[in-house]
């Protein structure tokens, strides 16, 4: 099959476009656009410590798996977040894929988010891997 100049830069155009749009289903403090995405999750019992963020910026170790409870409060690009709980705040990075699926979550709403602490000299962030909401 052949594409002509045209076609194939209307597809890299589209294929741009997908790649900047703001993450799935977050509606806190943003100037990126929406996009959609689908994704299943586990449901089933957790023996991933649920820690505060004070606790985990305080005894954390590089590479700990952890749960954190709060709020997203505001999106700082690239996949970044900052989360909130009642102990303080810190920056999370959470794949688009990784937001449920047909749920739209605000700064205000409660989740819980399952990853992995870390923690290097220039930067500390808490890597997502799961994200739920809580009631």
């Amino acid at each position: 099959m052949r594409f002509t100049l045209p076609t194939f830069a209307a597809v890299l155009a589209l294929s741009a476009t997908a790649a900047l749009a703001q993450p799935a289903n977050y509606t806190g403090p943003s100037n990126a656009p929406q996009a959609a995405t689908a994704a299943g999750s586990y449901s089933g019992p957790n023996n991933v410590p649920l820690m505060t963020v004070k606790q985990l910026l305080e005894t954390g170790r590089d590479d700990q798996i952890a749960r954190l409870q709060g709020r997203l409060v505001s999106f700082e690009g690239d996949e970044r977040y900052i989360f909130e709980d009642a102990t303080g705040r810190i920056t999370v990075e959470i794949d688009n894929k990784d937001f449920p699926a047909g749920q739209t979550i605000s700064a205000e709403q409660k989740v819980e988010l399952t990853g992995e602490f870390d923690k290097g000299l220039r930067k500390t962030e808490f890597e997502v891997d799961h994200l739920s909401l809580l009631p």
